[in-house]
């Protein structure tokens, strides 16, 4: 056994095998997890071998020797085992991923109904089943305990822990008596939770303290205003890597041409930390100082007009330095967007000759023209640009269209292809429609299902899918069912093996097959199937009905049942909600990850919680307040005012996150005023960390905002701002609202708007200056200084400035 390497992965002679045997090739077939496309085989062999190794023996004496294979044990299993057999084996537990939430959950319950009392050795020792930890046992934590686990190596569990859990942590670690000590040492990614509130109290901060800390957007506004005050080495700031995010277009404007040409590189290092109005910003900066030597990628966030000033021998700077970046997050307005690629295919003069001009391409070969790829790149550069498109990562339909037919005259059709084909193809197979799929599906079901799992972070077309589960249903062992509801005989439903392979295709299941399935099939797959995307409501509601059967009315599930029902949980009707036991927080926060309950289901949720738990709105924590998520919007507006305060202002970017209804954020904005004072004196960090609160604003307080913060609400916040409001807003506040924002402008709040306020929108998506309006040049010729422009440009300028159309009607003919 010990010579098969990673044959051990393939062994099926499993009839002789005695218990012991079993467990040696258990622990041998760790090594598996490096296999690629073969998982869901591994994943059945495991579970055989798992059956042998428990066989004439007690789980609570084997679980120790089950190697990885024990993320395959079910829920009753896991149940069955004592708390004295969890903590003796937890040196194994705790190292093995691929555990499910909710086997987590019993695990950890487990493991600390031994333990009793929650202290930084016992949880330093669970790793992978931190996870399952309660937010109120980590509130109970000593503080000194819980600062070790956050500077210990079981830190690095910490952002496997919900909103809720991280929150309980921050809780306890920002104490109001003593929140500087608690701040500091928070490290990494979850040092983004804390509050801009409590940051606003901490004095101690400089860029040393802060250069392993991830920043949110709204702390790094804060601290790098605060920071630029005291320090006497700015350049510090923008080395400092995550601060550069609070980097304004007024600090931009301000540096002196020497300092800003001499830390440009700063910016260009942390380029994926800069939001596009930042980047915009830097473009005119650069444009304005030193435009012959700027970097050519930045012309694509100035107006599309300025373009004509890179001239043909600037072309291969300009390609190079453009495909290095991702061009969907640089420009957002697809009619700019056009113009940039007219200038990119005038460069390429229509046509790609070699792989060089691949390689310079870059990202840039992902926004190909349909034409170019169908008719523009040589066969000789074919292969080389074949290999780069398979990593873009949303073509459009024409170019999917372009690829597609390319293929198909290289390699003829789909019946037709060898086995090395189809592998060296497998992320277009997704192009090609369900009749060409078919003789792939028949001859290669193996291959295909490899390119399937490679698709998990994306949802593959439907054809793809149902390709996918034809070759596995024809591929699959057919066993009628033999389960006694009525209809279901002669079915053959899905087994745990078939459910494992198709991932997202378990969409293409019929409402008998779902029905018919075994019970024990449901235990063992809940999870995998709640996390489908694709379900139909039909589906969902015939796997809670399933559910019910398999469990029982829903008055008698318990959290890990509730927890692993994912998306399927939607199906529960309001009547069912209510009889769920949502006492803890945490099952709560697991059904508020779902986005898709009605107002009804998201109102029985959360008076579900307040009834079970025996709380009232006014005794709701910050951990109570992010657990609830998306529930929370069901509120009766009348309560809000009730929330504390105290809990309130630390959890204010949170619930910011939330889309609420217009009259929920207008009280929440109301209690945002108790903490930030009122919405004249916000600062652009306060803007950003209100969120979506800020779309609470009245007609009056938006017009009142000052242009320059306009950049500072989030994209959500400018999507939720009712139309009435939203067409409040001047046209010099529309046309400072930044290309990001400007790209969030809905075609409803659209309608509502002057030609002038069009206009005005316009230039914010073609990223027009408009933070320093008085020195906007009018002219992308690359020999005017920086301070000239045309006269009719800049009565233009004024024209808008003053909001008057007329003056803009007049500019050419007074000149």
């Amino acid at each position: 056994m010990f010579r098969l390497g990673l044959l051990v992965c393939f062994y099926n002679d499993l009839e002789l095998l005695d218990a012991t045997v079993a467990q040696v090739l258990l622990h041998q077939m760790i090594k598996c997890s490096h296999l690629r496309g073969f998982q869901a085989g591994v994943q059945k062999l495991k579970a055989e071998l798992l059956d042998i190794a428990v066989e004439n023996q007690t789980l609570n004496e084997t679980l120790g020797s089950l190697s990885d294979a024990v993320v395959g044990l079910t829920y009753s299993q896991l149940e069955s085992l004592s708390p004295e057999a969890v903590h003796g084996a937890i040196s194994t537990l705790s190292q093995v991923s691929g555990w499910a939430k909710s086997q987590v959950i019993i695990l950890s319950a487990k493991y600390l109904a031994h333990e009793k009392v929650l202290s930084f050795y016992n949880v330093s020792q669970m790793g992978e089943l931190l996870a399952g930890v309660s937010t109120q046992a980590f509130c109970s934590m000593n503080r000194k305990d819980l600062s070790q686990v956050l500077r210990s190596a079981v830190s690095q569990y910490v952002s496997e822990l919900s909103p809720a859990q991280q929150q309980g942590i921050l809780s306890k670690m920002v104490q109001a008596e003593d929140t500087a000590p608690g701040i500091v040492e928070i490290q990494g990614a979850f040092f983004k939770e804390v509050s801009l509130f409590d940051l606003r109290r901490q004095p101690g901060f400089n860029s040393t303290v802060l250069k392993d800390k991830e920043l949110g957007r709204s702390q790094a506004l804060f601290l790098y205003e605060l920071l630029l005050k005291t320090t006497r080495r700015p350049e510090e700031l923008l080395s400092a890597g995550q601060l550069v995010k609070g980097v304004t277009c007024s600090h931009i404007d301000a540096m002196s041409t020497d300092f800003f040409l001499a830390h440009f590189q700063d910016f260009q290092n942390n380029f994926a930390l800069l939001s596009p109005y930042q980047v915009n910003c830097l473009a005119w900066k650069y444009w304005e100082v030193s435009r012959l030597s700027m970097p050519p990628f930045l012309l694509a966030a100035l107006p599309a007009r300025y373009l004509a000033s890179v001239p043909a021998s600037q072309c291969v700077p300009f390609l190079i330095s453009l495909g290095k970046s991702w061009l969907d997050s640089l420009v957002l307005d697809s009619h700019k967007k056009t113009s940039v690629l007219r200038k990119v295919q005038q460069c390429l003069d229509d046509s790609i000759a070699d792989e060089y001009t691949v390689d310079i391409m870059g990202n840039l070969l992902c926004h190909l023209p349909a034409a170019i790829i169908d008719r523009g790149i040589s066969p000789r550069a074919w292969a080389t640009a074949l290999h780069g498109l398979r990593d873009c990562p949303d073509l459009n339909p024409e170019q999917k269209a372009a690829v597609r037919l390319k293929l198909l005259g290289q390699y003829g059709f789909p019946q037709h292809w060898t086995a090395e084909t189809t592998k060296d193809l497998g992320p277009f197979l997704v192009l090609f429609s369900g009749d060409e799929l078919s003789s792939i599906a028949t001859k290669f079901p193996d291959i295909l299902l490899q390119a399937a799992s490679k698709m998990a972070m994306t949802l593959p077309p439907k054809e793809f899918l149902w390709a996918v589960f034809e070759s596995v249903r024809n591929s699959s062992e057919k066993i009628p069912s033999s389960d006694p509801i009525l209809g279901c005989h002669g079915v053959v439903a899905p087994s745990s093996d078939d459910i494992f392979k198709l991932a997202e295709a378990n969409a293409c299941w019929a409402l008998e097959d779902l029905r018919c399935m075994e019970e024990d099939t449901f235990i063992r797959t809940v999870e995998l199937l709640g996390a489908v995307q694709g379900f139909s409501r039909p589906q969902l509601m015939t796997l809670k009905e399933k559910a019910i059967q398999v469990w029982d009315m829903p008055s008698y599930w318990r959290e890990h049942h509730i927890v692993s029902l994912g998306r399927i949980a939607l199906a529960l009707n309001e009547s069912e909600l209510e009889q769920l036991d949502l006492s803890s927080i945490d099952t709560v926060a697991s059904l508020s990850r779902q986005t898709e309950w009605t107002p009804g289901q998201a109102e029985s949720i959360l008076q579900g919680y307040l009834d079970d738990s025996g709380y009232s709105i006014q005794d709701l924590k910050s951990f109570h307040l992010v657990g609830l998520g998306a529930t929370l919007c069901a509120i009766n507006i009348t309560e809000i005012p009730l929330i504390k305060i105290s809990e309130f202002r630390v959890v204010v970017a949170r619930i910011g996150t939330l889309l609420c209804g217009t009259h929920v954020l207008a009280e929440f904005k109301r209690k945002a005023e108790v903490v930030f004072g009122d919405p004249t004196e916000w600062t652009s960090s306060v803007l950003q960390e209100l969120g979506t609160i800020a779309a609470g604003l009245t007609k009056a307080e938006l017009r009142m905002l000052d242009k320059d913060l306009m950049p500072y609400f989030q994209p959500s916040a400018i999507k939720c701002l009712p139309d009435e409001i939203f067409k409040e807003l001047s046209a010099e506040q529309i046309a400072s609202l930044g290309p990001e924002n400007a790209a969030a402008v809905t075609h409803a709040q659209r309608r509502r708007l002057s030609p002038l306020q069009l206009q005005s929108l316009q230039q914010a998506l073609d990223g027009a200056k408009t933070h320093s309006w008085q020195d906007a040049p009018a002219s992308a010729s690359p020999t005017r200084t920086s301070s000239s422009r045309s006269p009719a440009g800049a009565l233009q300028s004024l024209g808008l400035w003053l909001g008057c159309p007329l003056l803009v009607l007049m500019a050419k003919p007074l000149w």
